[in-house]
């Protein structure tokens, strides 16, 4: 299906219907087209990103608002965890998963400094900041993506809708290509990545491990 979006609307408002089974169905086949139009090689650049941190003992760091703060700490469950490796682990810290520490940060300098002031106490040079945000444009994302760039931290941006800012400012990305507003879609997608990414890293550990 070619999706075309009148102005102020999405395609979720386009297909729209008042019957559930009829919205399900096409709601599934729009989240099908945006995941297949992923660019596969930037999940490969990801997956490479983060083998080379974990080769090094390198530490990385995610970070999200909202439903992207849940995917965030989803990932480094998954990355930690989900891939069964002790011997040389995914070391993973999820900024959003502290509740007194981003209250206290929060309350005291602003909620745009949450992900900043951290990443001046736990972070060193050669570390990684993943940043997931459908928009791109969170402010405190952003400062934390510029803290990272003046410290040698390599950042990766997970987005939807344009990329906003984190699509241009990052090292790299994973960029999912939605319409603006399409919170659902993004979000989607994004924990299918993080699924994808783990189920093959998975994978990868114990068959390297067998050679």
């Amino acid at each position: 299906m070619t999706y075309k979006t009148p102005i102020n609307k999405n395609n979720i408002d386009l297909f729209y219907a008042s019957d559930a089974a009829v919205f399900a169905e096409k709601y599934i086949e729009y989240l099908s087209s945006v995941l297949a139009s992923i660019d596969t090689n930037e999940i490969s650049a990801f997956i490479s990103t983060l083998l080379d941190a974990r080769s090094r003992g390198a530490t990385i760091f995610f970070a999200g608002n909202g439903g992207s703060a849940a995917t965030a700490s989803h990932f480094v469950n998954d990355l930690s965890i989900g891939t069964n490796d002790y011997d040389q682990p995914f070391r993973v810290v999820s900024l959003t998963d502290n509740v007194p520490t981003v209250t206290a940060l929060s309350n005291d300098f602003g909620y745009e400094e949450i992900f900043i002031r951290q990443l001046r106490i736990y972070s060193k040079e050669g570390d990684v900041l993943v940043g997931i945000s459908a928009s791109g444009n969170s402010l405190n994302l952003v400062k934390a993506f510029e803290y990272a760039k003046l410290s040698g931290i390599k950042t990766v941006a997970i987005t939807a809708f344009n990329g906003g800012q984190l699509k241009s400012m990052a090292n790299e990305g994973i960029h999912v290509p939605t319409m603006q507003e399409e919170y659902g879609p993004a979000e989607d997608s994004h924990m299918v990545l993080d699924h994808l990414v783990v189920s093959y890293l998975m994978r990868y550990i114990k068959d390297m491990g067998s050679k």
